[in-house]
């Protein structure tokens, strides 16, 4: 069973100024991804690894080798639910043999984080940002604390709040599976809101 748990951050404006930062910065490295998905169709989060990750460094030296790692899982993750859905206006039994759609990512994306690149000790977070890591105290309910104790956390999102500001998005899941079924961002349809698409005639 998966419990979603939601967070709003608390920032001084220089604090929202640089995970604003960090934001446009991951979409950058997401949209250098997309044509390599578009061109060879892999989307396959270890393939997709394997074949761009050496030359998303070189490109991109100031995002940090793991936010590297969690860009190409967020293509990865964002290509199977625009291009799998059985509801998707692009899904590949769709498309046929037409060329793949190109996602085009906005500057208002998630950005995804892992255990390297956020962690949460004693009601204190930690997370990456482009110039070295913020610090924020989180007041925490105790099953909230209970269950960052008891649970395996499986995806750790920051998103845009629709009244400003960000949060923070903890899925967690009891199960033993190695990605999660269920997105910890509301996508609210099959192409998410922050993915423009792009058809190849």
């Amino acid at each position: 069973m998966n419990l979603l748990l939601r967070i709003p951050l608390n920032t001084t404006p220089e604090q929202l100024a640089r995970l604003q930062a960090l934001q446009v910065a991951f979409a950058r490295v997401c949209n250098a991804l997309a044509p390599t998905v578009q061109q060879t169709r892999v989307w396959n989060r270890v393939a997709l690894h394997h074949l761009t990750y050496r030359s998303l460094r070189a490109q991109f030296p100031e995002m940090g080798s793991q936010m590297v790692c969690n860009a190409i899982y967020s293509v990865s993750r964002t290509c199977r639910l625009v291009l799998q859905h059985p509801q998707s206006p692009f899904n590949l039994a769709r498309l046929g043999g037409k060329p793949l759609p190109l996602l085009r990512f906005s500057d208002t994306c998630p950005v995804y984080f892992d255990r390297h690149t956020l962690s949460v000790k004693a009601g204190q977070l930690s997370m990456y940002t482009l110039d070295g890591r913020m610090r924020f105290a989180l007041a925490l309910k105790p099953e909230d604390e209970a269950t960052f104790n008891e649970k395996k956390l499986r995806e750790i999102v920051l998103s845009a709040r629709a009244e400003g500001g960000f949060q923070l998005s903890f899925l967690f899941s009891d199960g033993q599976q190695d990605e999660p079924t269920e997105p910890a961002v509301d996508s609210g349809a099959e192409v998410p809101e922050y993915v423009m698409i792009e058809e190849t005639p």
